[in-house]
């Protein structure tokens, strides 16, 4: 199985800061996946900047929207001003979400 074909397993209740440094990608509202080219900390909020420009103040939680719709994989489209690359698109098509199942990103946090 070569690394194109190869999936991807994430714990589904996963804090949505450290899912969202593993994928680099933001679900607005509209249903546009932007790429995210920052994304700052500050304790329980972040200031996420996207590739095209607009930024947004989140909160980390497990069950906001964002989590929800990168788990569920709601999103219409990506962004035509953020570019995201296709290898990015098809590696967030292989990523799956499971309960019992997956990496739980916690290693990366600590690592910081």
């Amino acid at each position: 199985m070569s690394s194109k074909e190869r999936k991807r397993y994430y714990r589904k209740k996963t804090e949505l800061f450290l899912l969202l440094e593993k994928m680099k990608l933001w679900p607005s509202r509209t249903g546009i996946l932007h790429g995210i080219r920052e994304i700052r900390r500050q304790g329980e909020y972040a200031i996420i900047t996207t590739h095209c420009g607009q930024t947004f103040l989140i909160r980390n939680s497990r069950n906001c929207r964002a989590a929800r719709w990168l788990r569920n994989k709601w999103v219409f489209e990506p962004c035509k001003a953020c570019k995201v690359p296709e290898w990015k698109l098809e590696k967030y098509a292989k990523t799956f979400f499971s309960s019992s199942y997956g990496s739980t990103l916690e290693n990366q946090e600590k690592q910081k």
